[in-house]
C-alpha cells in the first residue's frame, strides 16, 4: 500500500512538474501565459442586489488565484477579463394550487442570473491565442421567501459561473 502512495505521489508531481504547460484540475496554461487582469464585474441587471456585484468578482479572482499559477494583477497583463453582471431576475418556476377558488401561487421560483464576460489573451503562438465574448447564465431553483435563502443561492450560482468561465478561458488550450 505505501509503494503504491509513493508511485503515486511521484507520478502527480512529474505531471505538475513537467515542462511546457502546467496543468491543474484538467486545466492546461501556457508557460508564457503569467497574468492576468480581472476588471470589477458592473452589476447592470434591471434588479440590483447590492453585493452581487463584488460577491461574483471576488469569487472569479479567488478561483483563479486557487486553481491556476496566474497572477491575479491590478495593472498591465498577460491576459484581461472584463464583463458585467447583465440579469438577476426571480421567476415561478411551478404553480401550487390553492383552495377556496384562490388565484394558483407559485411552488417554487428560480433566481437566474447571467454575466457577460469578455476573455482576451494574445499569446506569443498564433496557436495560443485565446479570446471570447459572451454570456454565462445559471439558475437554481428555491420554495419559500427568497430573503431567506438568497445569499445561499447567490454563493451556489456564483461558483456555477466561476466554473463555467473558468473552463471556457482555460480548457480550451
Amino acid at each position: 500500500m505505501k509503494k503504491l502512495l509513493g508511485v503515486l505521489l511521484v507520478l502527480g508531481c512529474v505531471v505538475f512538474l513537467s515542462p511546457g504547460c502546467y496543468t491543474l484540475k484538467s486545466t492546461t496554461i501556457p508557460p508564457e501565459l503569467k497574468t492576468i487582469n480581472i476588471g470589477f464585474f458592473e452589476n447592470n441587471a434591471q434588479l440590483v442586489v447590492p453585493t452581487l456585484a463584488q460577491q461574483f468578482t471576488e469569487a472569479l479572482k479567488d478561483r483563479v488565484r486557487t486553481t491556476t499559477r496566474l497572477s491575479v494583477v491590478n495593472n498591465e497583463a498577460n491576459a484581461t477579463m472584463t464583463g458585467a453582471i447583465v440579469d438577476y431576475r426571480i421567476a415561478p418556476f411551478s404553480i401550487q394550487a390553492t383552495n377556496n377558488n384562490v388565484a394558483p401561487i407559485a411552488g417554487a421560483s428560480q433566481l437566474t442570473i447571467s454575466v457577460h464576460v469578455k476573455f482576451v489573451y494574445s499569446g506569443e503562438k498564433p496557436s495560443e491565442k485565446m479570446s471570447f465574448d459572451q454570456n454565462f447564465s445559471k439558475s437554481e431553483t428555491f420554495t419559500g421567501d427568497i430573503a431567506a435563502s438568497e445569499q445561499t443561492l447567490i454563493a451556489k450560482i456564483n461558483k456555477e459561473l466561476v466554473d463555467d468561465i473558468i473552463n471556457k478561458a482555460f480548457d480550451n488550450w
